[in-house]
């Protein structure tokens, strides 16, 4: 017939006979199965829902005809088809496997205690830092802002086109500036270009202006702390001073307020119509001077660290012409700021020290106390604070260098700074030489092979120069060429000879003469000169 739902199965069956239920009949008098009959293997008796003998007995699994029931007593059960066991089997052993986790040995797990308690302890240095870095600037209130911002931008590491600037120019050596000096004399130039322009029309130069002019020129932020590191490096440039009561003409200010003026300081003998006036030329002595003040700090710096290296070196400001080589300019300190004038504050009080004396005698005890241990502690806070020191240890002897005789070491680094020293020194003329000398070993061989290509002992000056701008590898005038050639003579005068007859000059070289032999001598010198 039809196959009977679930609720007419439950329904068929008595109550007691239920999951977890008691029964007042027993389970085996329901069953009303005869141990004497024995069921077909393919008609299989149906059993009821829940007639399993034994209490607490619940059917396993519902198959397609039958019930499979868990009886822990003697009755008859419905058996499974052999695979069905095996892969119900194969499913039980596969948890057994799953469920046995692998023991962690002792020493991992007190390992990974360890790491994460020190893990915690960086965790709460980093919250204790941070609330003492927020409680500080309450602590101890800072009168100039620019102090304040300047300090942050000393703390963040600058970007690599700034610490490596000196390196990426297309210079020939010399006394290059960091990075950070040549924007700041950048911004001088245009501070100087529209004070330049307000002062000779008369009018009156605000920094407010001034800022708003620098930042449309440069594309950069301009700030009061830029203004005071023109005036630390150049203080006779121009005069600072705070007035009121002056028109705003719409820029937003009240004329009531105080503001920052400029006004460039010009000699008596620069007049023009019986009023000073700023001009072109006195512009460009200005700007001359600005780079030569920050030329005379960073040299300052440069000082010290030849002092400090080991054996310490002497060179006189007048003849450097170039840094020492192991000398980082773009690590060169930051100017500070001069101070600026700042506006009269008339009633203010800014320290706990100041309102407990102005207040004292109108607060009650308990916050005169408080106000005197805050004034304690701030004037507690400002002596503690450590002073850095920016120079650099004296070099120390590396552990590679040990076993080797002190003596020995002395004499290699006099000799090194003998050769540091003269490189420092070296002006114009001499490295024009050196340069030339650097080109001769190369030169040589193209020389000789004009001469064998044209099968002469002597040709003409102009031709030799031409024959040599045209095949040598860098690109120099036939002027250069006879520099050149005549510095061939100069130091082999055995292998080129330079000869005058009448209006015209001949070269003449010795072709059976050793080209090897030749470059080793043009190599020697050159070394000894310190171009290669």
């Amino acid at each position: 017939g039809r196959k009977r739902s679930r609720r007419e199965m439950e329904a068929e069956s008595p109550v007691g006979a239920r999951l977890g239920e008691p029964s007042g009949k027993s389970a085996r008098k329901r069953l009303g199965l005869s141990r004497g009959a024995e069921p077909g293997p393919a008609q299989p008796p149906r059993a009821q829902p829940g007639a399993c003998s034994g209490y607490g007995m619940i059917p396993a699994l519902y198959s397609r005809f039958e019930w499979i029931c868990c009886v822990t007593c003697s009755d008859p059960v419905f058996p499974l088809a052999q695979e069905e066991v095996a892969q119900l089997r194969d499913r039980l052993q596969r948890m057994k496997v799953l469920a046995q986790l692998p023991s962690v040995p002792a020493e991992t797990s007190t390992d990974l205690r360890s790491r994460l308690e020190r893990v915690r302890q960086l965790e709460l240095r980093i919250q204790q830092r941070k609330a003492g870095g927020e409680a500080s600037p309450g602590a101890r209130p800072s009168k100039n802002t620019g102090t304040a911002a300047a300090t942050a931008e000393t703390n963040e590491k600058p970007p690599a086109y700034q610490r490596f600037h000196t390196l990426a120019q297309d210079l020939p050596p010399g006394l290059t500036l960091p990075y950070k000096f040549r924007v700041l004399a950048e911004m001088f130039r245009s501070v100087d270009t529209i004070a330049g322009m307000l002062f000779n029309r008369a009018e009156t130069i605000t920094f407010a202006k001034v800022k708003q002019g620098v930042q449309d020129m440069m594309r950069r932020q301009f700030e009061e702390r830029h203004m005071g590191q023109i005036k630390a490096v150049y203080p006779t440039s121009y005069q600072l001073r705070q007035e009121k009561n002056i028109p705003s003409f719409g820029s937003g200010g009240k004329k009531s307020e105080y503001q920052l003026t400029l006004e460039p300081v010009v000699g008596e003998e620069e007049k023009v119509d019986g009023r000073p006036h700023l001009s072109a030329s006195r512009l460009l002595e200005r700007r001359k001077e600005f780079h030569r003040n920050l030329v005379n700090i960073v040299k300052q710096h440069h000082k010290a660290f030849l002092a400090a290296l080991s054996p310490p070196m002497v060179v006189p400001e007048d003849k450097l012409t170039r840094w020492h080589p192991r000398f980082n300019v773009d690590e060169v300190p930051d100017i500070s700021p001069a101070e600026l004038p700042q506006p009269p504050q008339e009633n203010r009080l800014s320290t706990a020290q100041e309102v407990l004396s102005t207040a004292r005698g109108m607060l009650s005890p308990r916050m005169e106390k408080a106000l005197a241990n805050l004034a304690l502690r701030t004037a507690e806070a400002g002596a503690g604070e450590p002073v850095l020191s920016n120079t650099p240890s004296p070099a120390s002897t590396s552990s590679a260098l040990k076993g080797v005789s002190q003596a020995l070491l002395d004499r290699i680094r006099a000799k090194e700074a003998r050769k540091l020293q003269a490189l420092m020194t070296r002006d114009v003329q001499q490295e024009q030489r050196v340069a030339m000398l650097g080109r001769l070993p190369a030169m040589a061989r193209v020389l000789r092979s004009i001469f064998v290509a044209e099968k002469k002992q002597a040709l003409p000056m102009e031709l030799v120069c031409a024959r040599l701008a045209d095949s040598y590898d860098e690109q120099l005038a036939a002027g250069e060429m006879e520099k050149h050639l005549r510095l061939f003579a100069e130091l082999l005068p055995d292998w080129v000879g330079v000869h005058a007859i009448r209006t015209d000059t001949y070269i003449k070289l010795d072709k059976e003469k050793d080209l090897g032999l030749v470059t080793e001598r043009l190599i020697k010198v050159a070394k000894e000169a310190g171009a290669l």
